[in-house]
């Protein structure tokens, strides 16, 4: 089997699982990792429109994260997009992490975003 088509099956996988949760009302914090950036997203599947949105790309991230490595800068990315959300009143999500696996960099925003008061 190849590449492409794990991380086709892998995806589908999690957004199965996503649909069953967003039942009951969150919005979906997806999250992109490209090979120097991370981008997160908080969308509303009902009406399909982009509530919040954060990426290492940012001014206030950027300007921080010159000199320290991609695993930090996910971490304050997870920061970020927690209080964005906190600033909406946002306090309950479902976490789509996509064809990733959850370890290293997609584990490290995931965790800060919990720390600074975001439920999934």
């Amino acid at each position: 089997m190849t590449l492409n088509k794990r991380n086709i099956l892998r995806q589908t996988r999690v957004r199965y699982k996503i649909k069953k949760k967003s039942v009951k009302g969150r919005p979906r914090m997806s999250v992109y990792r490209s090979d120097k950036n991370i981008y997160v997203q908080i969308i509303d599947d009902k009406s399909s429109k982009t509530l919040i949105s954060a990426s290492s790309l940012d001014k206030k991230i950027k300007s921080q994260t010159k000199k320290i490595n991609k695993k930090d800068t996910a971490s304050e990315v997870g920061k970020l997009i927690a209080v964005k959300a906190k600033e909406k009143g946002i306090k309950k999500v479902v976490f789509d992490r996509g064809k990733n696996l959850f370890h290293g960099r997609i584990k490290a925003l995931a965790e800060s975003a919990r720390k600074e008061g975001l439920e999934f």
